[in-house]
């Protein structure tokens, strides 16, 4: 079930600010607060629906998967402006994989939540990982990268430009 937080006011690195900023997700497994906590950081092209019928990690997060939802709670936070939840960003290159991390961890602040056991993220989102322990170097006590890297390589960075070149 897709659940909102509102973040009152927010600043993008390029300097926009956005007031009432919705950050919405999904918490699967046992009610928050009553097992160790997972958060996983979904894929450029994933949502926040990690598991369940149209789950993009319905083979990994699940009743006696690899991420148990028998032993563990699992939260994913779409990535904001992605569309999944109908909220848009107008000017999606102010914003940065930072930008994204702060507004995960401000997510994690509103929903009382201080401690992770674990971190998990797949390309894009684990690059949001890798900035949310910048921010908050003591966040979670397992940090899984998949698939990403702490920073984008040259070869990266054109591939990201030819794509968006054709989808122009």
């Amino acid at each position: 079930m897709l659940r909102e937080i509102t973040i009152p006011r927010f600043e993008a690195s390029q300097g926009e600010v956005y007031q009432d900023f919705p950050l919405t997700y999904e918490v699967v497994g046992p009610r928050l607060g009553t097992a160790p906590l997972v958060l996983v950081n979904h894929a450029l092209t994933g949502n926040s629906s990690v598991t369940g019928e149209k789950g993009w990690w319905k083979t990994l997060v699940g009743y006696g998967s690899v991420i148990d939802l028998q032993k563990y709670t699992v939260v994913c936070f779409n990535v904001a402006g992605n569309g999944y939840d109908g909220f848009f960003i107008d000017n999606y290159k102010n914003f940065t994989a930072k930008d994204m991390a702060r507004l995960f961890v401000l997510g994690l602040e509103n929903l009382g939540i201080k401690e992770l056991y674990a971190l998990v993220g797949g390309s894009v989102g684990g690059s949001i990982a890798w900035e949310m322990l910048c921010i908050a170097p003591y966040l979670a006590k397992i940090f899984i990268p998949v698939a990403t890297d702490y920073k984008t390589t040259d070869w990266l960075h054109s591939q990201c430009l030819v794509q968006e070149f054709l989808l122009e």
